[in-house]
């Protein structure tokens, strides 16, 4: 059985390895050179720093299958209301739900904190997070082509939104 909750400094080395994973073998996270372990802690504390949340996916023995978090989509303060998320789910648990336990939890937390809008930004072609976020009533809101590289292949960049809250 699976929780989701909120992170603690004891997870960290499972989201590590769930992020080197995908920056090792995968195009969801644009980044070659994996992170160490002190600078996901520098991440996290970051994070915890500007009050944003980090979510994870734990089984009973508190093992990290997934996360998700949210930070500022642009630093600028026009977009204080507007966030950036991601999901990521261990390889050995995916399609077993977490992605949308995490997303929604992450979506509830967001609206209970006055966040208006939510960014994904998704390699285009990755199907699986495309029909998570429609799931979830994200719209398509763009391609940005070959904006960045891995694998020495241009990637192609989907954003994807929803609007959380609506003017009274």
């Amino acid at each position: 059985m699976t929780h989701i909750r909120h992170a603690i400094p004891s997870d960290l080395r499972g989201i590590l390895e769930i992020t080197n994973h995908e920056i090792i073998h995968g195009t969801a996270f644009w980044m070659t050179i994996p992170r160490t372990y002190q600078e996901q802690v520098q991440w996290f504390e970051a994070r915890e720093k500007a009050g944003f949340p980090v979510f994870v996916a734990v089984d009973e023995t508190q093992k990290v299958l997934g996360f998700a978090s949210y930070g500022s989509f642009r630093v600028y303060d026009g977009y204080k209301h507007t966030v950036e998320h991601s999901v990521y789910v261990s390889p050995h648990a995916q399609g077993k739900g977490l992605g949308k336990a995490l997303l929604k939890d992450l979506i509830a937390y967001a609206q209970h904190h006055k966040v208006h809008a939510m960014i994904a930004a998704i390699t285009e072609g990755n199907t699986a997070s495309v029909r998570l976020h429609e799931w979830f009533g994200f719209k398509h809101g763009g391609i940005l082509p070959q904006t960045g590289i891995k694998f020495d292949q241009w990637l192609n960049l989907l954003f994807m939104y929803k609007i959380l809250t609506t003017e009274d």
